[in-house]
């Protein structure tokens, strides 16, 4: 499941994957709110932040991830990926030098540090 977070600037959109993330969760929540604010306000700043309870995704959800970065590779100013699973962090450790904007990886305890860097 994807779950908005709240109370992020303005310039920041936030989402929260818990259990099973599913092709629905990012065609239905995450794919609209990230074209509205990209319509809305050009390049934009992304929080991702894969909570205690996050078990992955399922295969077409990884297909709609991967096509909708592709899609929109030159509107992201930055992302913070929060989350202690290391195979994600360390597929996007590999590919961050080969992307036009700024990428870091958080550990959930740094989640505050990670709000702190996407805002600045």
């Amino acid at each position: 499941m994807l779950t908005p977070i709240w109370g992020l600037p303005e310039t920041v959109i936030g989402f929260e994957a818990s259990g099973r993330v599913s092709n629905a969760d990012y065609k239905e929540r995450m794919i609209p709110s990230l074209e509205k604010a990209i319509a809305e306000k050009g390049k934009i700043r992304f929080l991702f932040v894969l909570g205690e309870g996050f078990e992955g995704y399922e295969p077409m959800a990884m297909w709609d991830d991967t096509f909708f970065g592709l899609k929109h590779i030159k509107d992201f100013e930055k992302i913070a990926v929060v989350g202690d699973d290391e195979v994600y962090a360390g597929a996007i450790r590999m590919f961050a030098s080969l992307l036009p904007y700024e990428i870091k990886v958080f550990s959930l305890a740094e989640r505050d540090a990670a709000k702190d860097w996407i805002a600045a």
